[in-house]
């Protein structure tokens, strides 16, 4: 009886120290091999998706909430978002990614900016409707009218309190 016994203890002890022994008695992976592996060059529709739709969304969920704190954090976020994916993707269809960005967003941002320092909600309604008609005006000037945005019709985040918190 104690025989098995034994002998599965060995084989579980096995089990577990094999893998490990494996691992510490290979040799680590040389510099050309770290170098084969291909970079990441995410496209312009992951980047939308990764940093833009989601900080658009909570900017809306912000000032819908009438959270200006917040929403002046996401919009400063957006704001730099579209920068990093102009210093991403310099070109796109041949234009000059940070001109087509500046011309779609700086108006409907400042037009945000305002609305959020005056902490006025029908004002930052208007605004955002104005963002997100620049965004789907860009989609369709640059081929892609199917990409469709457009007000957050319930919360897209329900992990997140988008409230202003109440003071202590």
């Amino acid at each position: 009886m104690r025989r098995p016994i034994r002998t599965f203890a060995v084989a579980i002890f096995s089990a577990m120290c094999v893998p490990t022994i494996a691992l510490t008695e290979s040799a680590p992976p040389d510099a050309s091999s770290a170098s084969a592996q291909p970079d990441y060059h995410p496209s312009m529709g992951d980047l939308m998706t990764m940093a833009i739709q989601p900080r658009h969304i909570k900017l809306y969920y912000a000032g819908d909430r009438q959270n200006w704190s917040y929403a002046r954090y996401e919009l400063g976020e957006l704001r730099n978002a579209f920068v990093r994916i102009t210093r991403t993707i310099p070109q796109y269809h041949a234009l000059d990614t940070a001109n087509i960005t500046s011309a779609v967003t700086d108006a409907p941002f400042d037009a945000l900016a305002g609305a959020i320092e005056a902490r006025d909600p029908k004002q930052f309604t208007v605004a955002y409707a104005r963002l997100t008609q620049a965004c789907n005006a860009c989609h369709q000037s640059l081929n892609h009218a199917d990409v469709v945005i457009k007000v957050p019709a319930a919360d897209e985040f329900p992990d997140q309190q988008f409230r202003p918190a109440k003071p202590h």
